[in-house]
């Protein structure tokens, strides 16, 4: 027994420093990647600010330092900051003072177009000495879409299932809701795709601001004989909203996209993406 644990001990120990190890190697790669061949410093990539919209519910910033730690992980060196729109610090304007005359790519944490990414953020970001460029929304994003799916499955949605289960099967969108329509035309995209990955019928419905509701777009679905129908929580994190929308599911409901892997990795695709491009004053739709 105690030969077992010994065994174990070791093995754990080992698993440690190989996790240490690679954190200096990345590290060090990242160190090494500022220097040119000449030996000259090379400067510094602008930094990462990834802007959340704010929420009084504390599970939502709780999700969102997770998120960026998962981005800091995954980019080793590169600065990565956080600034809100409303009711959480730091405000955006607070974090883009804090880099003085620096660079910075403004990552929206938001799945749409509308009023925030259009007004809000740039007109934040031109009031500041900072050298910026906003980056478009995540949405819509195959990316997306892989979230959104292992979310589902998470709640109960078979990955397999017969025909005659199809055929009455369908999911609700649920998102928060605009009266900007290129919020709509976004979303109604990433429904698109959700249901092409899926093979059933996806309605985007919004918790405020915009038509359908959950309730109309369940009615719908079950007026079309689809009466196994999911709400997919297209939300970035826990808040009312998500509560409220799940709260109106007559099967599952999928937790929000939270801390999903493939939301760092498209925050970080959304910033590579706005450096290769043209800087602009308005972000365009981008899907890839």
């Amino acid at each position: 027994m105690r030969k077992s644990e010994d065994l174990r001990d070791v093995s754990t120990t080992l698993d440690s420093t190989a996790h240490i190890m690679n954190r200096i190697s990345s590290q060090l790669a990242t160190q090494l990647g500022l220097v040119s061949l000449d030996g000259r410093r090379r400067p510094e990539p602008p930094a990462l600010v990834v802007v959340a919209h704010g929420s009084r519910d504390p599970r939502t910033l709780s999700t969102v330092h997770t998120l960026l730690d998962l981005v800091r992980e995954l980019r080793p060196g590169l600065r990565v900051h956080l600034g809100h729109i409303e009711l959480n610090a730091p405000l955006l304007p607070d974090t883009l003072a804090s880099l003085g005359s620096g660079d910075a790519v403004l990552v929206p944490l938001l799945l749409s177009r509308g009023y925030h990414v259009k007004r809000d953020i740039p007109e934040m970001a031109a009031a500041t000495r900072a050298r910026t460029r906003v980056a478009a929304p995540l949405g819509p994003h195959p990316l997306l879409v892989e979230a959104l799916h292992e979310r589902l499955v998470e709640a109960g949605w078979r990955t397999r299932m017969d025909e005659a289960t199809r055929r009455t099967s369908a999911v609700v969108l649920a998102a928060a809701g605009s009266r900007d329509p290129d919020a709509a035309v976004d979303t109604g995209r990433t429904a698109h795709l959700l249901a092409e990955r899926l093979g059933v019928p996806v309605i985007p419905a919004y918790a405020s601001a915009a038509k359908p509701t959950i309730e109309t777009a369940v009615r719908a679905l079950a007026a079309r004989g689809r009466h196994r129908v999911a709400v997919a929580s297209y939300f970035t994190a826990p808040g009312l909203f998500s509560t409220q929308c799940a709260d109106k599911a007559p099967w599952i409901a999928s937790a929000p996209l939270g801390t999903h892997p493939a939301l760092a990795r498209l925050l970080l695709h959304r910033y590579d993406q706005s450096l290769a491009a043209p800087a602009m004053t308005e972000p365009a739709l981008a899907s890839a």
